[in-house]
Order: C-alpha cells, then sequence, then structure tokens
C-alpha cells in the first residue's frame, strides 16, 4: 500500500527522503536514492503492438519496378510510437499510411529537433525477404537520439516492428535485383513550443519505399567537386550523427557542383584538406603503395564522418579476402595528387545504404581535374566489393548480415 511504502521509506531518513507521488496510476518515486517502482517506459514493445489493416478501398496500386524512383513511392502501411517525458514510451501502432497534423509551432519545424535512419529489405532469389544488418542501424539510431535529446529505446524492440511492418507489407518488395524496400525509421519532437530545450514530446514513426537503382543514370564513374571552402562537419560537431540538420546546409554546395556540371560533392576538412565524405556517402580509396603492395584506404570514424553500415560491411569484407592492406587513416589532397601523378591512385568509390558503391571518376580541385580509372581495370575492387555485398543481400551467397524478416 501506499503508506507502507512511505513507512518503509521513512526508516532510512538520511539516505531516502522527499518521496514523491508522481500522479502515474498512483506509482512512488524516491527523489534521492532508488526508484521504488517504475515510473515510465523506457522503451517501447514490440509484443503490444497495435494493428490497423488498410480497408480494400485503402490499398494503393504497386508501380512497375521500372517505373520506381528512389524515394517516391510509398507502401499502404506505416508505424508509429509516441513518448512523452512524462509517461515515456507509449505502445507501438501499425496503421494505413497517412499524413500528420502538426501545430506550426512544433519543435521539428524551427529546431531540428529529428533524425533518422535508412536500411533495405530485398526479396532473395529463393524468395524470401530479408533486412541487411538491422541491428547496426538500431544501434547508430539509439547514439544519433542521445545526441538530439530524443528518446532512447530497445533497438530489438524496433527491429521486431519493422519486421512485422515489413511483413504485412510483403508485397511491396520488388520481385527484381537491384530494385528493393527501403525503410525509414525517424523520430520528431512535435511538441508544441517555441523554446529552445529538451523536448517532451516525441514521435518515432517508419515508412517503407519500394525504389529502384539510387542513381538512374546506371553504374557510372561520377565527377566530384573538392572545394576546402566548404565543410561538412567539425570536431566536436555531429557529423557522426544520423539527423538532418547535417544535409540540408550540403545541399547549396551540391547545386554549385551541379552547376559546373559534376554529380558530387567531395566534403574536405582543415588546413591540409583531410578528405571526408563524398555526398551523402562514405567514401574509400584503392591505391598502390609503390612496393608492389596495395591498399584500401578510407577516412577514420573520428567524429567527423557517418559510422555506415555499407562502410563496415565493406571493410569486414576487404580483410576477409587477405589480398591487400584494408586501414582507416586520414587522406588527404596533397597525398592524393601526389599518387595521381605517381599512376598509383587507381581506384576511388563512394558507399552508402541509398547507392550501396558509387565509382568515382574525376575530382576537380583548385583548378586541377584529378582523373582516376576506377572501371578502367580488368576487375576492379569496386566491382567486386559491390559484387559481394549485393550477392549477400539478394540471397546468392548465404550469410548472417541477411536477416529474414520472419525469424525471432
Amino acid at each position: 500500500s501506499m503508506a507502507a511504502v512511505r513507512s518503509l521509506c521513512g526508516v532510512l531518513p538520511n539516505v531516502f527522503s522527499n518521496i514523491s507521488n508522481t500522479g502515474l496510476k498512483g506509482k512512488l518515486v524516491l527523489q534521492h536514492g532508488v526508484r521504488c517502482m517504475s515510473s515510465k517506459a523506457d522503451t517501447f514493445k514490440a509484443s503490444e503492438v497495435e494493428i490497423e489493416f488498410c480497408k480494400p478501398e485503402q490499398l494503393h496500386p504497386k508501380p512497375a519496378v521500372k517505373d520506381l524512383v528512389f524515394g517516391q513511392t510509398f507502401t499502404d502501411h506505416m508505424l508509429e510510437v509516441e513518448w512523452t517525458e512524462s509517461d515515456g514510451w507509449g505502445k507501438p501502432k501499425i496503421s494505413p499510411f497517412h499524413n500528420f497534423s502538426m501545430h506550426p509551432a512544433a519543435k521539428v519545424l524551427h529546431y531540428a529537433t529529428e533524425l533518422f535512419e535508412g536500411l533495405k529489405s530485398y526479396r532473395t532469389c529463393a524468395g524470401d525477404i530479408v533486412l541487411f544488418r538491422p541491428e547496426m542501424n538500431m544501434a547508430r539510431m539509439v547514439r544519433t537520439a542521445g545526441r538530439a535529446s530524443l528518446p532512447t529505446f530497445e533497438g530489438k524492440e524496433l527491429i521486431t516492428l519493422i519486421k512485422k511492418l515489413i511483413s504485412i507489407d510483403q508485397q511491396w518488395v520488388p520481385h527484381a535485383e537491384s530494385s528493393s524496400l527501403y525503410v525509414r525509421p525517424a523520430i520528431i519532437s512535435h511538441e508544441e513550443v517555441l523554446k529552445v530545450e529538451q523536448p517532451r514530446k516525441a514521435l518515432l514513426f517508419v515508412i517503407l519505399s519500394p525504389t529502384g537503382p539510387y542513381f538512374s543514370s546506371g553504374y557510372n564513374p561520377v565527377s566530384l567537386l573538392a572545394d576546402p571552402n566548404y565543410v561538412r562537419a567539425w570536431p566536436g560537431g555531429c557529423g557522426d550523427a544520423k539527423m538532418g540538420s547535417n544535409y540540408a546546409p550540403t545541399l547549396a554546395i551540391q547545386k554549385e557542383a551541379m552547376k559546373k556540371g559534376l554529380s558530387q560533392v567531395l566534403w574536405l576538412y582543415g588546413p591540409d584538406h583531410r578528405v571526408t565524405e563524398v555526398g551523402a556517402m562514405n567514401i574509400m580509396i584503392f591505391i598502390d603503395k609503390g612496393n608492389g603492395e596495395r591498399e584500401l584506404v578510407t577516412p577514420p570514424l573520428d567524429g567527423l564522418i557517418l559510422p555506415g553500415v555499407t562502410r563496415a560491411s565493406l571493410l569486414e569484407l576487404a580483410r576477409s579476402w587477405r589480398e591487400f592492406e584494408v586501414n582507416e587513416r586520414d587522406i588527404t589532397m596533397a597525398e592524393v595528387l601526389q599518387l595521381s601523378k605517381e599512376g598509383r591512385l587507381l581506384e576511388m568509390f563512394g558507399c552508402g545504404t541509398a547507392a550501396v558503391v558509387c565509382p568515382v571518376g574525376e575530382i576537380h580541385y583548385e583548378g586541377q581535374v584529378i582523373r582516376i580509372p576506377t572501371m578502367d581495370h580488368e576487375r576492379p575492387v569496386t566491382t567486386r566489393l559491390y559484387d559481394a555485398i549485393t550477392d549477400i543481400q539478394y540471397g546468392r551467397t548465404p550469410h548472417p548480415w541477411a536477416v529474414n524478416i520472419n525469424s525471432s
């Protein structure tokens, strides 16, 4: 009883003091000491999901695979979970896809109080539907939530809910290789207050989008603008977190690149013009060390770059081959220029969930054009890595990274 709890805590006045009723179903919390009873949900539970299926008239027609454009088509259902500071996480709900109604003062609209993730589901050659390393996306999402002052949760619970959502909309998973179902989890603060402070309300949601190839022009080398006057991230910032505020400021520079007839931006940092990322992807460079050995290099996880799931997977695959060195270290434009001058700059490519692997053909840097013969080799490492990872994703190579949506 309430009286019993007060009596028990009262015997330790020097340790436990100021018992207060939280107002939450009569639960009591010790202000100084330990919590007597859990006052709010620290995570949502997949087992508590409520499901509202689409009525026949709410179902949407499914476009042909050839007509799919990245990020423009959405499935019939979506997932939502509400959070409040007072109650914690509510019950998850899967319901027909719908628009949000939001107060004009919602924090996300003014202070970018949000984050997002991106992963894919694939239909394998055996007809199974799999997710690719979802636990890594969940770990990154939880880390980003902490950086963005948004609520954290148990990643395994969201993975289970995503599996359920995909299972319901499984007919939307394309029956074609090079196509997939893009999964977009996000958290926003929709609290209705114009004040820069910790959010007291948030919404986690997941939407699904069937997609064709990220680059409609095909698997062709792209050209990059490398302008040291612009930086994407800096030490102590949030360049290693996946939040929208990292992306919107890059679009104007992307536009400048396109005005010059170039495809993407090669992001540099610091007085030595360190290479960091390419567009919205991690970057890797394959070089001849000049001593008969070769090396695959990518910038280190020093806080400036996103810890990409594709990046980590390609590094693990390349190391498993034991054919060349694989290193995470700084790469400067001075080194890139020297390698190019000596004919030792062999390949360069971006990598990420959306594009998987994207070869680079040119870098435009301070009036110079650096040409990279990425796709001129008989069997480029770029292509081999692309084939290795997509073989896993589409089930041609059995691998624990491919997680069946029907698995527990």
